[in-house]
């Protein structure tokens, strides 16, 4: 690919300019040679050279705008605000119609949070510039910090009237109308956009990402297809596009994209899980199974990957090696709530109670307040005649879910078999306010309760 002559002079100043620091000879450079220089450097993160550049420009041009806006630029990188701001006042008694010093203003005003005046001068910065698409991505990004999403999105969309290739505008107008909850008007909106810009591939992903997130498959399957023909190494959109292929229980073409993605780059580890769920779901056993072994291997910290390979193993009743593998993922990470829940279950499933009571308890323990978590922990200490403990358990569940029936009944049940019939009859009380028909917990979970007279009275009582 030829270089344009602008590039070529570009790359021939910075080389100049390079040379010139090892050799320590001072060259001439026009101010704007030395503009392109310093922002180079500013743009690539060397602070230093840029600096070194900035005194050398304006040892040769002190007069320069340009340069000292360039400065001005430099001071607010270093938070140095008030100092640019004097250089500003200084700038705009020469040149008041120059709308980068309006444009800098609105920076310092912005590092201050003082973001409504900063889009005040913006909008000064607009009466002078022939960058109209610029100050309005600038007047976007201001509402955006005052959370003015609305006002934001118009800024937005001015900027991309102006210059329909910003592409930071287009993904923050897409953000705006998300985040408004407008869906729709943003497809609406991006199906505007793309007849304009057709050959967009941000504006078809975009799209496609909309028609997913309202449960449009087809549409966007339709939107990530373009987006992959204008660019057939956009790895996201191959991504999206399997992912809306599973949901429509297209499995082969979901698997075919999943694959187009690890062509593109190294497979990751979410790409080979979903491979493995697909074949699953085809009723490929073995396909899936070696998906996932190569899932866990690719990221052996990914939690949805030994999850994946476990509840396989559970599906299919081999509950020993489902406890293996449930066991190398606590080996790995003994504080994941969900592969206690399942080391719980899966021990449960095998008569292992005091191993599966152990279980629920870690799973707790780690931020697991589902309620099934709670009432299987609980049934267990009963099973194992630990009714103290299986009460305490309850009351610390009822702080989670202060009115819930099915803790009430196994509160009341417990209490009885303790002999505190007061208590009992206080959370059967409850119990049956809640939900009267569910009294058969009582005599599915506590057939000696259910045998006495006085309890079957008591909910004889409630029914009337």
């Amino acid at each position: 690919m030829q270089l344009s002559n602008e590039e070529e002079d570009y790359n021939l100043s910075l080389s100049k300019f390079e040379s010139m620091l090892k050799t320590n000879k001072v060259l001439f450079f026009d101010s704007e040679e030395f503009e392109e220089i310093i922002l180079h450097y500013l743009d690539i993160g060397k602070a230093n050279l840029a600096k070194k550049a900035l005194k050398l420009a304006l040892d040769q041009h002190p007069k320069s705008t340009g340069l000292k806006l360039v400065q001005v630029e430099m001071l607010v990188y270093d938070d140095k605000l008030d100092l640019a701001e004097k250089l500003l006042n200084e700038l705009y008694a020469i040149e008041p119609n120059n709308e980068e010093i309006y444009i800098q203003k609105a920076n310092i005003c912005s590092k201050r949070d003082q973001h409504e005046k900063a889009v005040e001068l913006l909008k000064i910065a607009l009466q002078y510039t022939d960058d109209y698409a610029d100050v309005y991505n600038l007047i976007g990004m201001e509402y955006l910090f005052m959370d003015n999403l609305e006002l934001a999105k118009e800024s937005f969309i001015k900027c991309l009237e102006e210059d329909l290739e910003d592409q930071s505008a287009l993904y923050n107008v897409v953000y705006c109308f998300e985040f408004l909850d407008q869906n729709q008007e943003a497809i609406v909106y991006l199906n505007e956009y793309i007849n304009r810009n057709p050959y967009s591939e941000i504006a078809w992903h975009q799209l496609g990402r909309l028609h997913y997130g309202v449960k449009e498959y087809e549409n966007a399957i339709r939107a990530f297809d373009y987006a992959t023909l204008i660019d057939d190494e956009f790895l996201g959109a191959f991504m999206e596009k399997a992912k809306a292929y599973e949901r429509l229980k297209k499995y082969n073409e979901a698997i075919e994209s999943y694959n187009r993605t690890i062509e593109l780059d190294d497979a990751t580890s979410y790409a080979l899980l979903r491979i493995g769920k697909c074949y699953e779901k085809l009723g490929n056993l073995a396909k899936a199974i070696q998906y996932y072994n190569q899932t866990v291997h690719e990221d052996p910290l990914l939690d949805k990957g030994w999850i994946a390979i476990t509840d396989f193993h559970l599906r299919q009743k081999n509950y020993q090696k489902a406890l293996f593998f449930v066991n190398k993922a606590l080996a790995i990470d003994n504080q994941n709530r969900l592969y206690w829940k399942r080391y719980a279950n899966i021990n449960k499933q095998m008569n292992f109670f005091e191993e599966a009571e152990f279980g629920y308890r870690k799973a707790v323990e780690f931020g697991d307040y589902a309620l099934d978590t709670w009432l299987f922990w609980v049934d267990i200490l009963q099973f194992l005649g630990e009714f103290e403990s299986a009460i305490q358990t309850l009351l610390q569940a009822t702080e989670y879910f202060p009115e819930e029936n099915e803790i009430e009944y196994r509160l009341a049940g417990l209490y009885f078999m303790i002999q505190d019939n007061t208590k009992a009859k206080f959370h059967l009380s409850n119990g049956l306010r809640l939900n009267f028909d569910n009294y058969i917990l009582i005599e599915d979970l506590f057939p000696v309760v259910w045998s006495k007279k006085m309890v079957k009275n008591y909910i004889e009582k409630h029914r009337k």
